[in-house]
């Protein structure tokens, strides 16, 4: 009996492994726009949490650099604060370790997959109350909480502020599904900055993202680099390389000793008979 529940343990585990790997790679490989770039401070690699780049650069990149799409007037362009940070969901006494992104209204000229399912997009509200977020539809899983402690009116905490749950989104399967979105301005206010993580644009037809490196190559003074987010996205599937390597490891020494497990448990069936013969 304790051999057949240990057989169940091994296989539940393996199966919580695989599906990990299977969701992280899924995952990565449909993130990204591939008519989607973007630009942020030189040097930061991959880490754009740790990227720090002045706000202006919003407006300027697009006034320089041609091919960027619009619409009646209006840029594809989305100013956004990127940041990992402790996020403490309702009552609960451990924070966990979440993603937010501070975001205007334009990222949805930029991130076409992006679709509020339930609720509505953050109004504005004064500092001394609390704030509003979109959570995406994988927040829970990664906060490592139950999908029905993130619903439209529930409260979570970060970055010293109480913030409520406004609306619920979808991003096509993408990363972005597992993160937290709030108002750019609150959030700036909120952390005393300034300043931006990243700037993303969309290129229309004419939009070649060759003009945008030429940009951030020629004005070494504003410290940028440009990257298509495709190629982000791709770095960060490689990067994560280790870790599906560890996992499948480990999918490799739960099934190994569930194997021995199940040799033991099935061994004396088999000597039973000749152990009987033998000894008469």
């Amino acid at each position: 009996m304790l051999t057949l529940v240990g057989l169940t343990t091994v296989l539940l585990l393996v199966l919580v492994v695989v599906g990990f790997i299977r969701g992280l790679e899924s995952s990565l490989a449909v993130s990204g726009d591939p008519d989607t770039a973007i630009v942020f401070a030189l040097g930061m690699g991959e880490n754009l949490e740790y990227s720090a780049i002045p706000r202006q650069i919003a407006n300027l990149v697009p006034a320089n650099v041609a091919g960027i799409g619009e619409m009646y007037g209006r840029k594809y362009v989305s100013p956004e604060i990127y940041l990992g940070t402790e996020v403490t969901v309702g009552k609960r006494k451990e924070p966990s370790l979440g993603l937010v992104r501070g975001v205007t209204s334009d990222v949805f000229t930029v991130r076409r997959g992006v679709q509020i399912e339930q609720g509505r997009w953050p109004m504005a509200r004064e500092a001394r109350q609390p704030g509003e977020i979109l959570v995406g539809t994988l927040a829970a899983t990664k906060l490592g909480v139950d999908k029905a402690e993130l619903a439209v009116g529930d409260q979570v905490q970060f970055e010293g502020r109480r913030w409520v749950v406004s609306g619920i989104f979808s991003a096509a399967g993408a990363a972005f599904e597992s993160e937290v979105w709030c108002r750019q301005d609150e959030l700036g206010v909120q952390m005393q900055r300034d300043d931006l993580s990243l700037v993303a644009m969309r290129f229309g037809r004419d939009g070649t993202f060759g003009d945008l490196q030429m940009f951030c190559s020629e004005r070494k003074d504003l410290n940028l680099q440009a990257i298509r987010e495709t190629d982000y996205y791709a770095l960060l599937q490689r990067d994560y390389g280790p870790i599906r390597w560890l996992a499948w490891l480990v999918v490799g020494l739960v099934a190994g000793a569930g194997v021995f497990a199940g040799a033991l448990m099935i061994e004396p069936s088999f000597l039973q008979p000749l152990v009987i013969h033998y000894v008469g």
